[in-house]
């Protein structure tokens, strides 16, 4: 925990200040689309690879070697910006930087689940998503506090972050990983796709991960930010920086409130109402021009989404063998995290085509589209209730799917 703490910090102040120096380099919303799809691109090439490394190796020295990988490509990135290099050489550090990110990120995924209890893992996924949040919330924050001074700083502040998970992780003791005991005699390729195959019988997973994909892809109103801030808003680097918080501080808050209650009951209405919020706020977002409100949309997309990571989190992980958790959290990447890049990517390209208002606008609608689309064609989530009751019986292909 500690370990991603210090990653997670250093990667969203990172993340701020990229976009921030690109955009006030070009004045160009497009190129906040291009920062987007440029992290996207190692996702989609080397996460089913990464997944099954996940699978047969030990998991923290694959994390450590991620880790290693993202310190260089940051400290790289603070070489960049101090002799304002090209902008296509900031583009290939964070080619780099997303890639090493990337051969971690299923390692980093599957490990919880060998580290807690079945048991207690719901509540487990909340307070490991509470911790999240909070640094999700203080990395841009904190980001925007060093940009003021110093852009080149906060590369050195990511890179010092990234480190910090390298020393923490020999003091972790996990599980031994339940191998199958056929994997190794099966052929490469089929085992590296056997996650796809999994998720797509799944179909109550594969419909839960289907929905925050389109609405993540649709709702990607956090990469304009910077122009929100410095031409809509008019609130400067330090505003930027509250603003890229308000979703981790949403999320946090969100994430609190669901480890303290009791399991959800009806966890599949919950996700559909949770998603559709989430379209409605950005809606808001984009049409308003007070600081304020702004702030409270952003916060409100958090507390949404976070709903949203709980379930399908939970719902993936405990119906995954722990033997495939990790081809089975590249699967998962590919819907969620390479689809928020590519919405960055969708966002910058309508903002060039339009206006970043009328980008953010269009997204949020298209979210409450897809969220009426999904309710309509998969019943079973409509009717999904606790989560702990989940049994892999139940998610067989039927007819009303």
């Amino acid at each position: 925990m500690l370990g991603a703490s210090l990653s997670a910090v250093g990667m969203g102040a990172q993340g701020l200040a990229v976009g921030l120096e690109l955009y006030k380099r070009t004045s160009d919303p497009f190129i906040l689309g291009l920062v987007g799809l440029t992290t996207a691109a190692p996702m989609m090439l080397l996460i089913l690879p990464a997944g099954y490394i996940a699978d047969r190796m030990d998991r923290r020295r694959i994390v450590g070697i991620s880790m290693v990988g993202a310190c260089c490509a940051s400290v790289g990135l603070a070489v960049a910006s101090a002799i304002v290099a090209p902008v296509w050489v900031m583009f290939a550090l964070l080619f780099l930087g997303a890639a090493a990110s990337t051969m971690g990120r299923p390692a980093r995924t599957a490990l919880l689940p060998q580290l807690v209890p079945k048991d207690i893992f719901e509540n487990a996924v909340a307070w490991r998503t509470s911790v999240q949040q909070l640094c999700g919330m203080a990395g841009p924050a904190l980001g925007g506090f060093i940009a003021v001074r110093s852009i080149t700083a906060v590369y050195v502040f990511s890179a010092c972050a990234a480190l910090g998970f390298v020393v923490v992780l020999p003091f972790m003791r996990v599980a031994r990983i339940e191998d199958d005991g056929k994997a190794r005699d099966r052929a490469f390729g089929r085992e590296i796709l056997a996650g796809v195959r999994f998720v797509g019988r799944t179909r109550l997973l594969l419909a839960t991960m289907s929905l925050d994909l389109f609405a993540v892809l649709l709702g990607g109103a956090v990469y304009l930010l910077p122009v929100f801030a410095l031409d809509i808003l008019n609130v400067g680097e330090q505003g930027l920086g509250w603003l890229r918080a308000m979703p981790a501080a949403g999320a946090f808050a969100m994430a609190l409130l669901l480890a303290h209650l009791p399991p959800m009951k009806h966890a599949g209405r919950n996700l559909l109402l949770a998603v559709a919020g989430f379209g409605a706020v950005t809606i808001v977002f984009g049409l308003t021009t007070n600081f304020w409100i702004a702030m409270a949309m952003l916060f409100l997309t958090g507390v949404f989404d976070n709903v949203s990571v709980v379930v399908r989190h939970t719902l993936m992980q405990l119906l995954t063998p722990d033997a495939m958790r990790g081809r089975v959290s590249a699967v998962s990447a590919i819907f969620i995290g390479s689809s928020n890049e590519l919405g960055g990517f969708e966002s910058g390209l309508v903002a060039r085509l339009t206006t970043p208002v009328i980008s953010v606008v269009a997204g949020g609608i298209g979210t409450l589209v897809v969220v009426a689309g999904t309710a309509f064609a998969s019943p079973r989530l409509r009717r999904f209730g606790a989560l702990a009751d989940a049994r892999a019986e139940d998610l067989t292909p039927s007819s009303s799917d």
